[in-house]
């Protein structure tokens, strides 16, 4: 199975970007799917996770209120939407579920540069 994260990009600070990520099976209608991101230099964190159903969300403390994940089963597709970026935000974002997690395995991550 691949994941594939698009959508970053470079965006000036209080900006917004959308992400998306697919995966090449339908993993994601039975999992609970996980947005992390890795800033150079430091070590990947969980930033959001949704439900199997979309109605329980978490989201780390320094994005909560800026970031959305949301989920299109159908489409096997999970999306974060980031506004009021700040340059903290940057970092190569992924999606993974926890399976992959604790086996290692990550996709393809997305590029999100914030400029001050």
């Amino acid at each position: 199975v691949q994941l594939q994260a698009s959508g970053g990009g470079l965006v000036q600070a209080g900006g917004s970007l959308r992400l998306s990520c697919t995966a090449s099976a339908s993993i994601f209608s039975i999992n609970v799917v996980g947005w992390y991101r890795q800033a150079p230099g430091k070590q990947r964190e969980l930033v959001a996770t949704i439900t199997t159903s979309g109605s329980t969300n978490y989201y780390v403390d320094s994005v909560e209120g800026r970031f959305t994940i949301s989920r299109d089963n159908a489409k096997n597709t999970i999306y974060l939407q980031m506004n009021s970026l700040k340059p903290e935000d940057a970092g190569v974002y992924y999606c993974n579920i926890q399976p992959f997690v604790v086996r290692g395995y990550w996709g393809r991550g997305t590029q999100v540069t914030v400029s001050s």
